[in-house]
């Protein structure tokens, strides 16, 4: 379990832009009780997710730590999202081997969010939920055994966006919401919306990033303090993406 850890903190290295921390965690670790504001959105909860929950907001802590912050408690809300300290933005993500938190200062980011998955093919059934017909017919383009993979990424940059975007509108969104581009200007995506979903129009993109470490996809995206910007020209189709976009990089 070790070696995962380290894998998946290197490539957090790799990933997160600057002026933002992350800290990996083991979900099946025990790290004792969690601050007593936090303990409300778990108290009925199984005993696996009370230790992901412990160790999700254990590495969040460590992100903090990494910024130079006190070990604040970081409870759930009324949505049982993070409620992140003032001054401070984060997002917590985890799976079957690790637990991924990231954080940054106001100052440096307006919003972020992380997620890891497997690095293992989407079931088709799925591909037809979370693709748009665009980027399905993107993943038409590409060899079939790697259509799969290439779809469980375009997922992780949904799940990573929609948790980047939801503490501005607090809104749920459908995986339609959001289309992934590449970005022509740099390495990565970006997400664009759809469709209007304020304080974003359609058009306006939250810019991310994913890499593979240990058998894992981890993904960021995060709003930049610049803000929102001035809408992408909406194109229903998912653009032929940079070989570091959305290739597996290992």
């Amino acid at each position: 379990m070790k070696g995962v850890l380290d894998q998946v903190h290197a490539a957090l290295g790799r990933l997160l832009p600057d002026g933002v921390a992350g800290a990996v965690s083991d979900p099946t670790g025990d790290y004792g009780h969690s601050e007593t504001p936090e303990l409300a959105s778990v108290v009925d909860a199984t005993t696996k997710r009370r230790r992901e929950f412990a160790a999700g907001r254990y590495a969040a802590r460590a992100a903090m730590a990494g910024l130079g912050y006190p070990p604040y408690a970081i409870p759930g809300g009324a949505d049982r999202a993070p409620v992140w300290p003032g001054g401070l933005v984060g997002s917590i993500s985890h799976c079957a081997s690790a637990c991924v938190a990231v954080s940054a200062p106001e100052g440096a980011m307006l919003a972020i969010g992380i997620d890891i998955e497997p690095a293992e093919p989407l079931p088709p059934d799925l591909i037809e939920t979370i693709c748009t017909p665009g980027e399905r017919a993107w993943l038409a383009t590409h060899l079939p055994g790697e259509r799969g993979t290439l779809a469980r990424m375009i997922f992780s940059a949904k799940e990573a966006a929609y948790k980047c975007q939801y503490p501005l509108s607090s809104t749920v969104l459908d995986f339609d919401a959001l289309t992934i581009r590449a970005d022509d200007s740099g390495p990565g995506f970006r997400a664009v919306f759809r469709q209007p979903v304020a304080p974003f129009q359609t058009g306006s993109a939250l810019p991310g990033r994913s890499v593979t470490a240990a058998g894992y996809i981890l993904t960021c995206v995060y709003l930049p303090p610049a803000g929102i910007g001035a809408p992408m020209p909406f194109a229903p189709r998912l653009a032929e993406p940079r070989p570091e976009a959305m290739a597996l990089p290992v």
